[in-house]
C-alpha cells in the first residue's frame, strides 16, 4: 500500500448525554452473555460521572492537537476521529472520507497495549466499517504499536510526577505508584504481547521518573467469576499497601489514553473509597489525555505513515 492521504484515530467510543448511556452500553455488549443486571450496573457507573463520557471530547480534542502539529511541519492529511461504538461510527466516519476523495488512511489506535480486545477487534470492526461503506471505502494501514514510544513515556511519566507533588515532600520518595490496565481474561493475554508491553511501559515510566518503588496491577474485570482474569486486582493492592502501613499511593491508569468511566468512576470512586477506608491517601494520576508529549507522538507516528 502506498503512502497514506489522511489519518484516522479509532477508539472507543462513549456516550455524550446521559439517554445515550443503555443504547450505548446495549451495543458495547451485544452478542455477550452480560446479565441486563451488570448493564445496569454500569449506567449507574456513567450516571454516578456526570450522565456522560469525556472520551469522545478527549478524543477530538487528541485529533484538533494533531492537527495543529502536522499544519505546523507543513503536512497537509486532514485528520479524522471513528468510534467503535458510538458516534462518529467507524462506518460513518469512513463513508464521509470516501466522499471527499480519500483513498488510503493511516490508523492509528488509541490503545495503549495489545490484546484480542484491546487491538484485533479494532482491526475487524474497520473492516467491517469499510465492507458496509462498500466499493471505494478508503484502505486503512495501522500505525504500529506505541507503548514504548518515548514521547508516550514522558506523557505518562509527566502526568505520574504531578501526582507525586501532591505527596508531602518527606513521603513522596517512598509512596508507592501503581500502574494499572484493564484486566482482560488470562487466556486471552497468554496469545498476546498484552502483559509484556504493560511491564515494559510501567518500568520505563519509573525509570524516567528514578522511582524506585513500584508495582502494576489490573482493574474493570467485567468477566464470570469462574473464569481466570489477569491479577492483581487493583483492590487487592491497596489492601496489601495499607497493611504494610503505607500512607500515600499513586495510582496511575497507564492503560487508558482518557479519563473516562473505567478511570473516573472505578478508580475515583470505589478506588478511592476503598483507599479512604484503608487509611491510605489516594492520589490518581490523570490520564495521557491530550497532553502535548502524547500529541507529538500522535504526530511522530502520523508522519511516518504518512511517508512525511
Amino acid at each position: 500500500m502506498s503512502a497514506a492521504d489522511s489519518v484516522l484515530l479509532i477508539a472507543f467510543g462513549g456516550p455524550e448525554k446521559p439517554e445515550d448511556i443503555r443504547p450505548f452500553l446495549q451495543l458495547v455488549t451485544a452478542g455477550r452473555p452480560i446479565p441486563p443486571e451488570r448493564i445496569e450496573e454500569v449506567a449507574h457507573h456513567y450516571e454516578a460521572i456526570g450522565g456522560r463520557s469525556p472520551l469522545n471530547e478527549l478524543t477530538f480534542k487528541q485529533a484538533r492537537g494533531l492537527r495543529r502539529l502536522l499544519k505546523r511541519d507543513g503536512v497537509a492529511a486532514p485528520v479524522y476521529v471513528g468510534m467503535r461504538n458510538w458516534h462518529p461510527f467507524l462506518h460513518e466516519t469512513l463513508a464521509a472520507m470516501k466522499d471527499l476523495g480519500h483513498r488510503r488512511a493511516l490508523g492509528i489506535i488509541l490503545s495503549s497495549f495489545q490484546a484480542e480486545a484491546s487491538w484485533e477487534r479494532y482491526l475487524a470492526d474497520v473492516a467491517a466499517a469499510r465492507e458496509k461503506v462498500g466499493p471505494g471505502a478508503p484502505e486503512v494501514a495501522y500505525a504500529p504499536a506505541w507503548f514504548d514510544h518515548p514521547r508516550f513515556i514522558e506523557a505518562v511519566a509527566d502526568r505520574v510526577a504531578e501526582a507525586l507533588g501532591r505527596v508531602a515532600p518527606e513521603g513522596r520518595k517512598a509512596a508507592p505508584v501503581v500502574f494499572t490496565a484493564h484486566s482482560v481474561p488470562a487466556a486471552m493475554a497468554d496469545g498476546s504481547p498484552y502483559v509484556a508491553q504493560f511491564m515494559a511501559a510501567a518500568r520505563a515510566v519509573a525509570a524516567s521518573l528514578n522511582h524506585q518503588r513500584w508495582s502494576v496491577a489490573y482493574q474493570s474485570r467485567s468477566g464470570a467469576p469462574r473464569e481466570p482474569w489477569l491479577e492483581p486486582d487493583v483492590a487487592e493492592v491497596l489492601r496489601q499497601l495499607a497493611k504494610e502501613g503505607v500512607g500515600d499511593v499513586v495510582v496511575a491508569p497507564i492503560g487508558f489514553v482518557c479519563d473516562h468511566v473505567e478511570v473516573l468512576y472505578d478508580l475515583d470512586v470505589e478506588a478511592r473509597q476503598l483507599a479512604e477506608k484503608l487509611g491510605v491517601h489516594f492520589h490518581r494520576a490523570e490520564a495521557v489525555n491530550d497532553h502535548p508529549a502524547f500529541v507529538e507522538m500522535l504526530a511522530d507516528l502520523a508522519r511516518a505513515g504518512l511517508g512525511k
